[in-house]
């Protein structure tokens, strides 16, 4: 057979393990249940940290101070050196909301070296928290609106479950052709990378969480060395899950990843720009900053989701006419069958944020751009401004450079 050929055999076999062993990575689960009865609900400490997000936070910002909760609920709100305001329109809207005293803006202090900003506005946060800190802490992005009742079903699977840890996949905007693609495939590759069954299997060593909502129980973070332990972390979410799981307590912590549409974030997506910036920023992080791990990636990316559709794009033509040479025929089955089976995989994630059938037939589209994002965030990292995000630059680590 031709290298065509075998390509194709090698990406429907991909493609079948995949779909059958790869923990289901593809379904939408686990998803956040419905809160229980409690006699005691534990107070939480929310802190949320937000630079330049005065125009996001009439949308997200109410509906915190606003949760249905039954116990004790304070919320810091740490504006990490903003230039808009974003802490007078914090206090504005605690003015005018109910329970808007539950609260508190925090100025962040100079952030030092070693931090991102991110971790840095969370920690001063921690740290103003005062003498009774509450023993679970939320932390929430300032673009994250939450449903009523969203902290009460974290904190009853926090409890039901004996989790360290509870993170939350929101649902992000999908708006617009990039977005309703790109969008959809995000959630998908992430799970791809973290399958969540994974995650949430304490004999696996797979941990991840999505940096959005996390609910964690205060004293397993501070035993597992708090958040200096991964101050420079750029993908804080998932180093924050590899933390409590690998050493939240002996043995390993217990923490839960799920889906849910009660935690929506409300910044638009709209537009290619938007994400190709927000995946720039982490793609070469994701890689540990190596070349090696990079053409891996760009040459697994070309077999798994193109090299089908290419496969049949290529020998299409000749099984029309009836002219396909053998090895014409078995690329072009083997294409036609892998192409199918990945949009049977992307279509759960597809249908969870309201799009058509297809749309899962794009993927190879969106792995294409997904690997333009990623050679643009090594080369970015190349030119000493990686990591770009919000007015701020953080280069890779000395010994990659």
């Amino acid at each position: 057979m031709t290298v065509m050929a075998w390509g194709g055999v090698a990406a429907l076999l991909i493609w079948i393990g995949l779909w059958r062993w790869h923990a289901g990575f593809w379904r939408i689960a686990p998803v956040l249940p419905e809160a229980h009865r409690a006699d005691v609900w534990p107070a939480v400490d929310v802190i949320i940290p937000a630079r330049n997000e005065a125009d996001i936070l009439p949308s997200s910002l109410p509906t915190i101070l606003r949760q249905e909760y039954a116990g004790v609920l304070r919320v810091f709100l740490v504006d990490d050196h903003s230039d808009d305001g974003t802490a007078d329109v914090a206090a504005r809207l605690a003015a005018k909301c109910e329970h808007g005293d539950r609260l508190t803006v925090v100025c962040a202090a100079d952030r030092p070296q070693g931090w991102t900003g991110k971790l840095w506005a969370l920690w001063q946060g921690m740290q103003a928290c005062g003498h009774s800190p509450a023993p679970l802490l939320l932390f929430t992005d300032a673009d994250i609106a939450h449903a009523p009742s969203s902290l009460s079903r974290l904190v009853a699977q926090s409890t039901r479950g004996d989790y360290d840890l509870v993170s939350l996949m929101a649902r992000l905007q999908a708006s617009g052709f990039w977005s309703r693609l790109l969008v959809p495939a995000f959630v998908y590759f992430f799970a791809m990378l973290y399958p969540f069954r994974r995650v949430c299997d304490p004999r696996s060593k797979v941990a991840g969480a999505a940096g959005g909502c996390v609910l964690l129980r205060r004293q397993v973070l501070e035993e597992a060395g708090g958040l200096p332990a991964i101050a420079g972390a750029l993908i804080d979410d998932c180093s924050l899950g590899r933390l409590i799981k690998q050493r939240g307590r002996p043995g390993g912590g217990r923490i839960w990843l799920g889906f849910t549409r009660e935690v929506v974030s409300t910044r638009p997506c709209g537009d290619l720009g938007t994400v190709w910036r927000m995946v720039v920023r982490t793609a070469f992080v994701q890689l540990r900053h190596s070349w090696l791990l990079l053409g891996g990636t760009v040459g697994a990316m070309l077999l798994v989701f193109l090299w089908g559709p290419l496969c049949l794009l290529l020998a299409g033509p000749k099984l029309l006419l009836y002219r396909a040479t053998p090895a014409g025929l078995t690329a072009g089955a083997c294409g036609l069958a892998s192409w199918l089976l990945m949009a049977r995989t992307f279509r759960p994630m597809t249908r969870w944020y309201d799009q058509p059938w297809g749309i899962a037939l794009l993927l190879p589209l969106a792995a294409a751009v997904y690997t333009l994002m990623t050679i643009h965030s090594a080369l970015c990292y190349l030119r000493g401004a990686g990591g770009a995000w919000k007015g701020r630059t953080y280069g890779a680590p000395a010994h990659h450079r």
